[in-house]
């Protein structure tokens, strides 16, 4: 069972403001955003709205004003310090009511929730994904093989991709490197682009 983790001052400044141990930098995520965006123009899925769960210290806000200024930006987040400290709007991703957007943004945040938060949150983000939802979530094959552990928090769930894939399968096809597509997506998408129309 994961430990009840505190996102105060202390974590943010250990996972995301530390320059040596933070668990990522703001070009990895310009480059993350730039394959988003990019994947979204290539697919004609216009961006005028974005919403971040989890937008933590908006690092992806930073960065969509600079490739998409005419992008409005929205930040919801659990966190009472982050919320005080960047002005977003305060609430969960499993139950924030708000309006859909077309790009939802959900990063390093499930992992944090337990079984039952986690299937809710996935019913609720496909409620709120008009066109397209990016996720990234710690999983144990990840923590195993993948991420490097001393700059990753180990107090949460770890569970395995194919749970995720398993509730999100009824809401989404995976388009490929953390996107995903409502299934009512009505662009014709060869095979090999979602695999998962394969079976």
């Amino acid at each position: 069972m994961a430990a009840r983790r505190r996102f105060d001052r202390r974590y943010y400044a250990r996972f995301y403001e530390d320059p040596v141990r933070a668990v990522d930098s703001e070009p990895e995520r310009t480059r993350l955003v730039r394959f988003v965006l990019a994947a979204m123009d290539l697919l004609e899925l216009p961006v005028r709205e974005v919403l971040d769960l989890g937008a933590g210290t908006g690092a992806w806000g930073r960065v969509l004003r600079v490739l998409r200024p005419e992008a409005r930006y929205r930040g919801v987040e659990a966190s009472a310090y982050a919320c005080r400290r960047h002005g977003w709007e305060r609430g969960t991703v499993q139950d924030y009511a708000g309006a859909p957007a077309d790009l939802v943004v959900c990063q390093g945040v499930l992992q944090y929730l337990d079984e039952a938060a986690a299937t809710r949150a996935i019913d609720n983000l496909a409620r709120l994904s008009r066109r397209a939802l990016y996720l990234e979530v710690l999983t144990r094959r990840d923590w195993d093989t993948v991420c490097d552990q001393e700059r990753t928090d180990d107090r949460v769930w770890l569970r395995t991709g194919r749970w995720y894939l398993d509730r999100l399968r009824a809401h989404f096809l995976p388009f490929g490197g953390g996107l995903f597509l409502p299934r009512a997506f009505s662009a014709r998408l060869y095979e090999l682009e979602a695999p998962s129309l394969l079976g």
